[in-house]
């Protein structure tokens, strides 16, 4: 009866959608044969196929069921089904080769467009066979949908080229397809990805409809290349922000270091959209707070992680720990760590980093050796707050027990035990990690390179600081290996080489930084080059945009004293944004000395008794100064007051036994 038939088909084709379960599947499965429908009605047959081909529990059964089917039945319907149920399970291979075994007229833009895009979204790795595929779909003459070239933009974008992106985008034109919000959208977020931010905006610009997801990939896109005003002014325009939107501007304003708009934007975010964020977010805002001893903002964020039940994390313990020791609250470092899950290292580092930075170094080294297991970390951390704490022997001793207890050292490891060196001076040592770092075929970074010319210099083998400077120049891309040989240079007296040192970085694109100047500087006060060290200074506010520090004003106070140009040295002082210290006016008062200026030399041992009523060494150079000028009453009663103050000193304390 065909009105049966058709009724029964109907009733199957129904059923095998909504079935959820593998033996409810099974049973229509057995209904469609023993009617005969299995085989007579493809609607049937395929949806039975449909069925087992999205259950987990059952990948192999789809695969049974097409191979039972006579050939002439694998219709191109029964052949996608197949092929959507292996590119869904991430068998890619066997999804290819079935693609390409299938004949030449069931291949449709839905067999290509499966294909294309599971490759695409299972990464970088598979990219070029995306791109294969698509390619091989345009030389068969099959037209592609959007789903397909969205696909394809996404396999171009892991390329990492602009040029590939480009293809892409030419393909979507003339086929006219970038119309549709799905393709533009992968547009703008493949143009962002290869930091075509230009390319994005045109394409972002052009849409007429645009979801979230396509304002999230501008946003994204200017997030990532850390222009934040133009992230922002995406941002509040989004019609609808979405959770996502939320996440990825907070992101941006941590990576870009603007803590308190990261902050206000995450306040923003638990009123409008109701989230607290996820973990990942909160252990970034955690520790931005301990970057910038934010303890009020910290603790608002350590409430929130205990009523979401995330402090059960041991990532986020850790950084609690870490919080609280970075501001200095050692006493709730140690209260989160006795609360935490011991069986975590991470949490055990994290004290022991918070106990180094407070210089209380005997209760590191005591909770380092009550530690279960020690990592790379541990050893680097207590080997690195004894370096701090200018404990260099301890440091080195500690480097060598860690190689023998067969620990693997890492770059931090390496560089705090180079500075352990340069500390000691024992040259012989520095050669020795020099040696080893070249043997274990470590690679010498910038900051490897500038741990070593610091330590050749400091050991005073300064010939081989410059050899080694020679050595890797050409790999150099960041500031520290240059800024250790032009300070090294500038103060070993070898202040020419140190300025042809800051020409020859000046040719590269490698930008100064105040540390440079500070070499730059010292460079020009021991060689007594006036002119070019105020040359200098200049630059460095007006070409380069870095406002001078103490230690720059410091400098240049030097080298004008030095050169017998008081006036103008107290002039700058005057003119300081930040108060001159000891160091500055005990080299005016040294200047004044050698110039046999009295008056200038009151003027610095008056400041400096300001700043520090027992600085003796100001008050004996005046004394100093007043003797070279003659003046014996004054000499007198300078050398009286410091002897009243030395008997003042003894009286306030007891050296009586009783």
């Amino acid at each position: 009866m065909p009105g049966a038939d058709s009724s029964l088909a109907r009733f199957l084709v129904t059923s095998l959608k909504r079935a959820a379960r593998l033996r409810c599947g099974e049973q229509l499965h057995a209904l469609a044969a023993k009617s005969g429908l299995l085989v007579s009605n493809p609607f049937v047959r395929n949806s039975v196929l449909a069925f087992y081909s999205r259950l987990p529990s059952s990948p192999g059964s789809a695969q049974q069921l097409f191979d039972e089917t006579p050939r002439p039945l694998r219709d191109a319907a029964a052949r996608n089904i197949l092929l959507a149920a292996l590119a869904r399970g991430g068998q890619l291979d066997r999804a290819q080769r079935f693609l390409e075994e299938m004949p030449h007229g069931y291949r449709d833009a839905v067999s290509y467009t499966t294909v294309v895009t599971a490759l695409a979204r299972a990464g970088a790795g598979h990219a070029g066979r995306a791109v294969d595929v698509f390619r091989r779909m345009l030389a068969g003459h099959v037209v592609p949908n959007e789903v397909t070239l969205a696909g394809v933009v996404t396999a171009f974008a892991c390329h990492g080229a602009p040029a590939t992106v480009g293809v892409a985008h030419g393909v979507a034109l003339r086929r006219g397809l970038d119309v549709f919000v799905i393709v533009a959208t992968n547009l703008v977020h493949a143009y962002a990805g290869v930091s075509e931010l230009c390319s994005a905006r045109a394409v972002f610009d052009q849409m007429l409809d645009r979801n979230t997801v396509t304002w999230n990939a501008m946003l994204n896109g200017y997030v990532k290349a850390g222009v934040m005003e133009m992230a922002a002014e995406v941002f509040w325009r989004i019609p609808e922000k979405d959770e996502v939107s939320w996440l990825t501007m907070v992101d941006g304003y941590i990576r870009a270091d603007l803590i308190t708009d990261a902050l206000k934007a995450y306040v923003h975010m638990v009123g409008e959209v109701g989230s607290n964020g996820n973990e990942t977010l909160l252990v970034d805002l955690v520790k931005a707070c301990a970057q910038y001893s934010f303890v009020a903002e910290g603790q608002q964020l350590h409430s929130v992680i205990l009523k979401n039940g995330f402090d059960a994390h041991a990532f986020l313990q850790a950084t609690l720990i870490h919080f609280y020791g970075c501001c200095g609250l050692i006493g709730l470092a140690r209260m989160q760590f006795t609360l935490s899950d011991k069986s975590h290292i991470a949490s055990w580092n994290a004290l022991l980093a918070s106990l180094s930075r407070k210089n209380l170094m005997h209760e590191a080294q005591q909770l380092f050796d009550d530690m279960p297991e020690r990592d790379t970390i541990s050893w680097s951390t207590l080997i690195s707050g004894y370096v701090l704490n200018k404990c260099s022997d301890i440091a080195l001793q500690l480097f060598f027990s860690m190689l023998n207890a067969g620990a693997e050292p890492n770059e931090i490891t390496l560089a705090s035990a180079l500075t352990a060196v340069a500390e000691s001076g024992t040259l012989a040592q520095g050669r020795w990690i020099h040696d080893y770092i070249i043997n274990r075929s470590f690679r010498v970074t910038d900051n490897l390179s500038a741990g070593l010319i610091n330590m050749y210099a400091k050991c005073g083998s300064v010939a081989d600081a410059v050899h080694l400077f020679n050595h890797y120049s050409d790999k150099f891309s960041s500031i520290s290996p240059w800024n250790a040989m032009i300070c090294s240079l500038a103060v070993h007296g070898y202040a020419h080489m140190s300025l042809d040192l800051f020409s020859q970085l000046q040719r590269t694109d490698i930008k100064p930084n105040s540390i440079t100047f500070i070499g730059v500087l010292n460079a020009c006060c021991h060689t007594g080059m006036v002119a070019e060290g105020k040359h200098h200074f200049e630059s460095m506010m007006r070409v380069y945009g870095i406002q001078p520090m103490i230690k720059h004003y410091g400098c240049m106070v030097d080298l004008l004293g030095r050169a017998g140009y008081l006036e103008e040295a107290e002039q700058l002082i005057a003119m300081m944004p930040i108060k001159a210290d000891k160091v500055i006016w005990g080299s005016i008062l040294s200047a004044a000395r050698v110039q046999g200026n009295v008056v200038v030399g009151e003027r610095a041992a008056e400041e400096l008794a300001r700043l520090d009523q027992t600085h003796g060494a100001s008050k004996v150079a005046l004394s100093n100064i007043y003797a070279d000028a003659g003046r014996w009453t004054n000499v007198s009663a300078v050398r009286k007051e410091l002897l009243d103050e030395h008997l003042e000193r003894l009286s306030g304390s007891s050296g009586i036994v009783q």
